[in-house]
């Protein structure tokens, strides 16, 4: 079942803006290892950096700006700590996460060991379902997509991910958390502790 956006007419993403701290090494990264073309290049005004563009498909962008006096990296505040199953994946409010690339269901296993045979590390891969521990090692009927992750030389956290099945109305039936509900998520909430 198709749910139509009755506001506005998204086509996809545009583009994801990241910054990196060497331009050449994430064109080498993103061009040679992940195979994505670089379609546009841009010196900023006054020296402030650089801004490029790779094609990651169907129209959308991944985009990098590389400016010379930006901070440097805060795993566990501006990006994860570490990968899912070998660190802590919380980032701060407003943070970027990870990205993930939507890859063809009949490839993806294939992908997964190209990445590998490239030296890049990644994890296992993850079989997502409703299960209480959100994964299991076989794909079976309540599996909605599968995914590995790994991470680029600037430590951004990418997926490759796949969609196993049609997501239908019974896939939406969590109630949306609020800040208020942050005591009881963290276990705080009668048992003393606040």
């Amino acid at each position: 079942m198709e749910r139509k956006n009755t506001e506005f007419e998204f086509r996809g993403i545009n583009h994801l803006a990241l910054v990196c701290r060497d331009m050449e090494r994430t064109v080498d990264f993103y061009c040679n290892v992940l195979g994505m073309p670089l379609i546009k290049t841009i010196e900023l005004p006054n020296n402030m950096g650089q801004h490029f563009f790779f094609d990651i498909g169907n129209g959308d962008s991944l985009a990098f700006f590389w400016f010379p006096d930006a901070p440097e990296a805060a795993p566990g505040i501006a990006s994860p700590a570490g990968m899912p199953g070998e660190g802590e994946l919380a980032t701060a409010h407003g943070s970027m996460n990870h990205v993930a690339f939507d890859v063809p269901p009949e490839k993806f296993d294939e992908y997964y060991e190209k990445i590998k045979a490239k030296g890049i590390k990644v994890t296992p891969i993850l079989n997502h379902d409703d299960s209480p521990r959100q994964v299991s090692r076989e794909v079976h009927e309540g599996t909605f997509i599968r995914s590995f992750y790994f991470q680029d030389p600037d430590g951004i956290l990418l997926e490759f991910a796949t969609w196993t099945r049609p997501l239908g109305p019974d896939d939406v039936k969590h109630r949306p958390a609020r800040a208020a509900d942050r005591d009881r998520y963290l276990g705080l909430v009668g048992t003393g502790g606040g």
